[in-house]
């Protein structure tokens, strides 16, 4: 459990930082190359992130598609040639929030099920 929260915290640091290169801004995100790859590698690193996390983890929270992550960081990082940035902007403006908003949730009770000792 302790690493699961290793895991979750980095998948929110990489949303955080997701949200820091583009702004929330269409615009900064397809007219930066320079943006873009630091998106898409934030993105990948944190699909790869999300499949650490333990089964247990994974069977209490049915909400969070593991398996479309999955296959979203096998297309990141296996279809160098065919990322469509149009596509993968849609998909921070469609998906990101919950996903956030589902790891946020992960966190607080991974922190609550270790105790004040952190244990």
């Amino acid at each position: 459990m302790k690493d699961d929260l290793v895991y979750i915290e980095h998948v929110l640091g990489c949303l955080t930082r997701i949200q820091t290169y583009t702004g929330g801004s269409r615009s900064v995100f397809i007219e930066s190359t320079l943006v873009q790859d630091a998106v898409v590698r934030n993105l990948q690193v944190m699909a790869e992130s999300t499949q650490r996390l333990s089964e247990e983890i994974k069977n209490k929270h049915p909400e969070v598609d593991w398996r479309g992550l999955a296959g979203f960081r096998n297309l990141l990082a296996h279809g160098y040639l065919g990322v469509d940035a149009q596509r993968v902007w849609d998909l921070i403006e469609t998906r990101l929030a919950a996903l956030r908003t589902s790891m946020e949730r992960i966190r607080a009770e991974l922190v609550a099920a270790a105790g004040p000792a952190g244990e």
